[in-house]
């Protein structure tokens, strides 16, 4: 099916999990770029810049590969969340999540220089989330899991339980997009 290996431009575990579930063959290779959003700076801009500049900075360094690059974030009520830095962070976002519709955009971008490939793309996936007690985010907060997690939460973890629909693309709010992933890539072959 994908017959050239990847380079995964991210330490994002899930993401790599996700591409291992494909079979599809890759290599992960933290970016570690500036994630900066630059002054008034839309969702789907940020995203999109992120995952390119990601992909570009591995594929520098690996000029004849095909390198892979995403960022996934969160916005309710025109505000971006992104990962939380500790559990303050955490509850506010878990709090504004509460009982709402929210969207979670990842930018995608795939890089091979010495062929000139550069696509960009991204997937929009809308959440809704249950309204929960304080005692309920509390107790998600404590479990750490919120942490690493675009938004406070993993969907796939202990935070299944408060989602209670979404419209769209599920492995999406995991953290990549897998068949917009998989379309970008037939592009390259």
């Amino acid at each position: 099916m994908i017959q050239q290996k990847l380079i995964l431009a991210s330490k994002s575990p899930r993401r790599a999990e996700l591409l291992r579930a494909t079979g599809w063959d890759f290599e992960a290779v933290a970016a570690n770029i500036d994630e900066t959003r630059q002054d008034s700076e839309a969702a789907v801009a940020y995203v999109r810049r992120l995952a390119e500049g990601k992909a570009e900075k591995i594929a520098q360094q690996s000029p004849d590969a095909l390198v892979l690059g995403a960022d996934t974030i969160v916005v309710v009520d025109d505000e971006i969340l992104g990962q939380p830095g500790d559990e303050a962070t955490s509850r506010r976002m878990l709090q504004a999540l509460n009982g709402k519709w929210h969207e979670v955009v990842t930018g995608v971008a795939l890089v091979r220089i010495n062929d000139s490939i550069r696509l960009i793309d991204h997937e929009v996936t809308r959440v809704r989330f249950a309204d929960l007690s304080k005692d309920e985010i509390d107790w998600y907060v404590a479990t750490g899991e919120p942490l690493d997690k675009a938004g406070a939460y993993a969907i796939q973890g202990r935070a299944a339980p408060f989602i209670e629909e979404i419209q769209g693309d599920y492995f999406n709010i995991v953290g990549l997009p897998i068949r917009l992933v998989y379309e970008l890539i037939r592009g390259c072959q």
